[in-house]
């Protein structure tokens, strides 16, 4: 079936023919039009702009999109087989000579493509080498993702999609994502919303930039700092707000979470809840309760990344603090970990106050997220494949931890692993003074990692949150038959353990 539809495609394609853009100037000059479309045809694959091996449009289909006789085309294809430009075989069409190369051009100092058989030397491209190991945090195994069942949504929500959706774009997301969403994080994390106050976007960062960023006349944007933040976060999230011109205040860390009893004047603060980014601890239930009082009596708001809630694995994920007051919580989601980052779709569930502001500041029509995507992704979830593909990957994901935890304790058992057990990443806790070398030795390694220090938000105290060291590891980043190398070759770099104190 899926063959069938897409040799019929292709044959369209074929009868039609392909858009070729060729400039002709109204002025033919010597030669008249003939010469003019040769002379642009040269030239565009000169400059690269047709690659070797580009089929061309048909004699008909040319000559109406440029207003010239067949005959003018026909003409100019065959000077340009002639001078060994492009080829001509019955059955395949005229294409691009696949010997004609831009770089040979500027090598040889010539306009005249390469003739069959000869040969040039060149130096070839430089290739940026990427690590051996990758075990960086905050990537989903991209070999796992659900292709088959992502292409059965895109097709039906293509069939089922109303003629309006291929318009302009709503700014708050299509209806049939934001019902579809208003669904799952019910069940699935305890939100509780409607559809008319979620705003789709491309991600959490997008998610900061409508909700702190300045409009054009230098105003500030929805909400304004100070924002309070974990004393470790990711260092992006807080560049993005300094560009933005907005302070943050770090909220010291201990093995309950953020300490929310040292909000003071800030109006705003960002929490990861569920798992702390990084360093893996879910915020205390009481701490919890703790913030939305806080938000209460100050007028505040509490902006929760849910970065990974979906990804407990010693427990049933615990549930969104957005369900306790759903009028002093930001709900922040997308399924850069779930799915993939590349897809770019996130999502706000906002406090009735705020959503007209946030559409103000996101325009009038939506320019940042695919609405063909939006319908796949609503369809995704509505047809519980989303579902599947969560517990699949869940699995997948406390497999890769165990795994983690069981070669630690079989080559370092000095290493401790922190945290719950949860989410894409660990926290190996290493003896002081040891990251540095750790993260250099594993560089030469081709191991590709992140110290904890870099997550450390430069204000922290250190009497309130001591730095420790450690490396973060993302267990899910490798493909499934890459992981067991890139543990073997972790634990040949880690660190060996404390030698005893002399007479101890």
């Amino acid at each position: 079936m899926e063959d069938s539809w897409v040799n019929s495609w292709v044959d369209s394609a074929r009868r039609i023919g392909a858009d070729l853009h060729l400039d002709l100037p109204a002025s033919s000059g010597p030669g008249g039009r003939r010469a003019a479309l040769t002379r642009a045809l040269r030239d565009a694959v000169r400059s690269g702009r047709l690659a070797p091996g580009t089929r061309l449009p048909p004699y008909r289909s040319l000559a109406a999109d440029l207003g010239v006789a067949r005959n003018t085309v026909a003409d100019a294809y065959a000077e340009l087989v002639a001078e060994g430009w492009l080829t001509a075989r019955q059955g395949s069409g005229t294409r691009v000579a696949m010997g004609v190369s831009p770089a040979l051009f500027r090598q040889r100092g010539s306009a005249e493509p390469l003739r069959q058989g000869e040969r040039v030397p060149r130096k070839a491209p430089p290739r940026s080498r990427g690590p051996r190991h990758d075990l960086r945090q905050g990537t989903p195994d991209a070999s796992a993702f659900p292709r088959a069942a992502w292409l059965a949504s895109c097709r039906r929500a293509l069939q089922q999609a109303p003629n309006e959706a291929f318009g302009p774009g709503d700014p708050a997301g299509r209806v049939e994502l934001r019902e579809a969403l208003t669904e799952y994080l019910a069940r699935a994390r305890g939100v509780r919303t409607e559809p008319d106050r979620i705003v789709i976007c491309s991600g959490f960062a997008h998610a900061l930039r409508l909700l702190f960023g300045q409009d054009r006349a230098g105003g500030g944007g929805v909400l304004r700092g100070p924002l309070a933040v974990e004393a470790y976060g990711l260092g992006f999230h807080r560049e993005l707000l300094a560009a933005a011109g907005v302070r943050t205040v770090p909220l010291p860390l201990d093995e309950d979470g953020a300490r929310v009893d040292r909000l003071a004047r800030e109006r705003a603060v960002l929490l990861t809840p569920a798992h702390q980014f990084p360093t893996g601890g879910p915020l205390h239930p009481e701490r919890r309760a703790a913030v939305i009082d806080w938000a209460r009596a100050r007028g505040g708001v509490v902006l929760e990344d849910d970065y990974d809630g979906e990804f407990r694995y010693d427990r049933k994920p615990v549930g969104a603090v957005q369900g306790l007051d759903p009028e002093r919580v930001i709900f922040i989601g997308s399924v850069s970990k779930s799915l993939s980052p590349a897809l770019r779709l996130g999502w706000m569930v906002l406090p009735e106050r705020y959503v007209g502001d946030v559409l103000a500041a996101k325009g009038e029509r939506e320019a940042w997220v695919s609405v063909l995507d939006q319908l796949s992704l609503a369809d995704f979830i509505a047809s519980g494949a989303y579902d599947r593909h969560v517990r699949r990957m869940r699995q997948r994901y406390r497999s890769r931890r165990d795994r983690l935890v069981a070669a630690l304790a079989e080559h370092a058992p000095h290493v401790e692993v922190t945290g719950v057990a949860a989410g894409l990443h660990a926290v190996l806790r290493l003896p002081p003074g040891t990251e540095r070398s750790t993260v250099k030795a594993a560089t030469w390694q081709g191991i590709a990692l992140d110290g904890l220090t870099g997550f450390r938000h430069p204000d922290a105290a250190e009497e309130e949150t001591p730095a420790r060291d450690g490396i973060v590891v993302g267990c899910a980043t490798p493909s499934e038959h890459a992981y067991g190398a890139a543990l073997e070759a972790l634990c040949g770099v880690l660190p060996p353990a404390e030698e005893p104190a002399p007479g101890g």
